[in-house]
């Protein structure tokens, strides 16, 4: 079944291009670059999720019942939801090494710190990654990482209730061209990152699974050095008629990944 969504994607400029995080001292304050509203149609995979897997695809639909449900406190369940993240990725895609090392929670409401992402992008560019793996490892423990296979994933679940709004969208990488790409700075009070934004396309082909549950969970490349796609994602503002009684709750945890 498709469904019509509404998704904001990036606009080229000649320019540099950043989101400014937290300005002025303020958790949560944002000033975003340009971003113009497409409606695309999405293709809902609820009946055919297992048609898509990790190393052909880049994504996979998995179940996964975490024994953390309440996520206010990191310290007192961030150990434990590490191990079971490791776990999974061991166990889904072949992981040897996994080094855990964000975890967003994000809350679909006014007042929330961390709102779910509505631009269309990739978590990070091949510079952000290199630099984030230096972050991490070390230089010469990085070098090891490049000699073999290695990767950055990201983990994404709904918790608490099941996600009706704002889902989280993918396009098929097949059908993304290297000219829809654009790097975009991520500009904090203490670092730097980037990312790669996503310009519109009509070629491009959305898919999402609908009504998913904290026992459900996405595993999507968000980057590989032996060219693994990685796949432009968004929430979805989805056109139902109705409102949700309950608002989207999420959490999305990064990893590096060494698969040899």
């Amino acid at each position: 079944m498709n469904v019509m969504a509404s998704v904001n994607y990036f606009v080229k400029r000649d320019m540099i291009q950043a989101f400014h995080f937290d300005v002025d001292g303020v958790a949560g304050n944002l000033i975003s670059p340009d971003l113009v509203a497409e409606k695309v149609t999405v293709k809902d995979l609820r009946e055919n999720k297992d048609t898509l897997n990790f190393n052909d695809n880049g994504i996979c639909f998995t179940k996964f019942e975490s024994t953390i449900s309440d996520f206010r406190e990191k310290h007192s369940w961030q150990s434990i939801y590490d191990n079971e993240i490791k776990n999974l990725l061991r166990d889904k895609i072949g992981a040897k090494e996994v080094i855990v090392f964000d975890h967003t929670v994000r809350m679909d409401m006014p007042n929330a710190v961390r709102k779910p992402a509505r631009n269309v992008h990739n978590d990070y560019s091949e510079k952000a990654a290199n630099q984030r793996l230096n972050d991490l490892v070390g230089k010469d423990q990085a070098i090891e990482f490049q000699k073999g296979s290695f990767g950055f994933v990201n983990v994404w679940r709904p918790i608490e209730d099941m996600i009706i709004s704002s889902p989280l969208g993918f396009i098929c990488p097949h059908s993304m061209q290297s000219k829809d790409w654009i790097n975009i700075e991520l500009i904090y009070p203490d670092r730097i990152g980037q990312i790669l934004g996503v310009v519109a396309n009509p070629k491009h082909q959305w898919f999402y699974l609908s009504k998913m549950t904290p026992t459900e969970a996405i595993i999507f490349n968000i980057y590989d050095n032996k060219n693994r796609p990685h796949l432009a994602h968004s929430a979805l503002d989805i056109e139902s008629g109705t409102t949700p009684s309950k608002p989207r709750k999420s959490i999305e945890t990064r990893v590096l990944i060494r698969y040899e």
